[in-house]
């Protein structure tokens, strides 16, 4: 194996990283600034089932298909037949989205009411839900735009501008919100939803300023159409995985959350899955955003038989999931130790109660049991991906999903809206086994990859670090409930100090992939 081009993936994994730091914080930040003001109230909640819907439909409408179709197709039309053809095939598909987007937006504003029934609650939470989604419907189109815009730059390998895109989101809706949320009313987060899509499609346009930006409706272009139905094929096939997600894992999720004992327990989901999110994102959709490319072009390279050595699919596959593990085995432990600090230093303030606090504290710890799962399926698909089959992660997909929604109602009169957690636990787990088997049957894509002793050493150091955690967090037990500073001082001491053990362990045990990225950051950061 080379010694170049790991650094070159954890290279790229330590820019989107880094924006995913940002991204999460501001992330916090907005839910912080949302909780104090509303706290688990009613406006919140029908906020949050507005934002559902259009975020829902950019999943289904085009984000989830950036990194099964676009990033990998756009990857091999540039390395195949240029830069100027990129362009013209990135024209038309913004002129369809555009045009699609337009006629889908006017109809989200007229469905509005239909669409709040949809989702369910009372009365009250309905018609609010619908004035938002109303209000909200336009940002649709902003991030479409968004989304091909960013699945371009990841295909030409530029990572810096997608990177940094959801720090722009989050910032520019926690900044609008504080602005306009002085009277409390939940619209001024719904302009800041606006908002915010503006804001990180500005960065991305800048990212291309230099390309051949336009919209084209040339869509039987001799270069363009082939790749379209390509597109097509490969979208196909991920659009009826997420239109079953989006019916169970969504408004299903939704629906049985609001027949909880708990009340409003979507709010409580929400605030448990931005905290989950933070590792997941900083992790796990950091290093598989910056393996795609390389390898959709090591599968490329393989299919032509032209594979230099060290740098074939299997090595870049081994790299990202060896450097996964060492990554969210720790995080996720520290999230499950930490987990009741952690969130009276984030959302304990204002209308958030204690109570508040326990709730989202246990949904928390329940979603951490799927996270190293998630993550390491993430990079799974995206090996699909890869090799442009959409179908197969697809088919998985609606199997786990499938098994969320029995495991969930079997689970549901044991434990109401905790059951909703253990149920995603048990759809990650499903998923990721399934896939690695089928990739395995493919061929000897895991051999030679270390992927066991990783794991094993991995595991071994987060549980040190875990129990050193708790030893610290006991210590530092005193500072909770006098001033935030001096709870903040607490969760930053017992943080400090897992990372601390982590390291010390993982360097004992020799985690070389802890080498590997700190070579990285002292080249980032000299």
């Amino acid at each position: 194996m080379t010694a170049a081009r790991p650094p070159s993936i954890a290279r790229a994994s330590a820019i989107i990283a880094a924006g995913n730091i940002a991204s999460r914080v501001l992330g916090l930040g907005r839910e912080i600034v949302l909780s104090n003001l509303f706290g688990a109230s009613r406006a919140l909640e029908a906020f949050n089932n507005a934002v559902l819907v259009t975020r829902s439909l950019f999943d289904l409408l085009i984000a989830g298909h950036i990194n099964s179709a676009i990033v990998p197709v756009l990857s091999e039309i540039d390395a195949k037949h240029g830069r100027d053809s990129l362009w013209r095939v990135l024209a038309a598909l913004a002129g369809m989205v555009v045009l699609a987007l337009a006629v889908i937006v006017i109809g989200m504003i007229a469905a509005a009411l239909p669409i709040a029934r949809i989702i369910g609650g009372d009365t009250a939470t309905i018609e609010e839900t619908a004035g938002l989604i109303r209000l909200t419907a336009p940002a649709l189109l902003l991030m479409c735009v968004f989304a091909l815009y960013s699945g371009a730059l990841y295909a030409l390998r530029i990572f810096t501008y997608p990177a940094l895109a959801a720090a722009v989101f989050n910032g520019t809706m926690v900044a609008v919100t504080l602005a306009l949320g002085g009277s409390r009313q939940i619209e001024a987060a719904a302009v800041a939803w606006i908002a915010a899509a503006a804001a990180q499609l500005a960065l991305q346009l800048y990212g291309l300023r230099t390309g051949k930006l336009r919209l084209s409706l040339r869509w039987h272009d001799p270069l363009v159409a082939p790749v379209l139905r390509r597109i097509g094929r490969l979208y196909l096939p991920v659009i009826g995985s997420l239109i079953v997600d989006l019916i169970t894992t969504r408004f299903f999720t939704y629906a049985l959350a609001a027949r909880a004992l708990i009340d409003h327990g979507n709010n409580y989901m929400q605030w448990a899955t931005t905290l989950i999110q933070f590792p997941q994102g900083l992790v796990a959709t950091a290093i598989s955003a910056a393996v795609l490319p390389t390898l959709s072009r090591a599968a490329v390279a393989e299919r032509d038989g032209d594979t230099p050595e060290g740098q074939s699919f299997s090595d870049m596959l081994g790299i990202g999931l060896r450097m996964t593990t060492v990554l969210i085995l720790p995080a996720a432990l520290a999230l499950a130790v930490l987990a009741v600090p952690i969130i009276q230093v984030v959302f304990e303030h204002g209308a958030f109660t204690p109570y508040d606090t326990g709730v989202t504290a246990l949904a928390l710890r329940l979603y951490v049991i799927g996270l190293p799962f998630a993550a390491w399926d993430l990079l799974l698909v995206y090996a699909f991906y890869a090799r442009q089959d959409t179908l197969t992660p697809a088919l998985v997909g609606v199997v786990s999903l499938i098994v969320y929604a029995v495991a969930a109602v079997l689970l549901f009169p044991v434990f109401d809206l905790y059951a909703l957690m253990l149920a995603d636990a048990v759809k990650h787990v499903t998923h990721t086994v399934i896939s690695a088997l089928i990739l395995a049957r493919r061929g000897s894509v895991f051999a030679n990859q270390r992927l066991i002793g990783t794991f094993a050493r991995a595991l071994a150091a987060s549980l040190g670090m875990a129990g050193v955690g708790l030893l610290v967090m006991q210590a530092a037990a005193p500072l909770f409930g006098t001033n935030t500073l001096n709870e903040i001082a607490g969760v930053g001491l017992s943080l400090a100090a897992c990372g601390a053990a982590y390291f010390v362990l993982g360097v004992i045990l020799r985690l070389e992939e802890l080498s590997m990225l700190r070579r990285v950051v002292r080249r980032l950061w000299p």
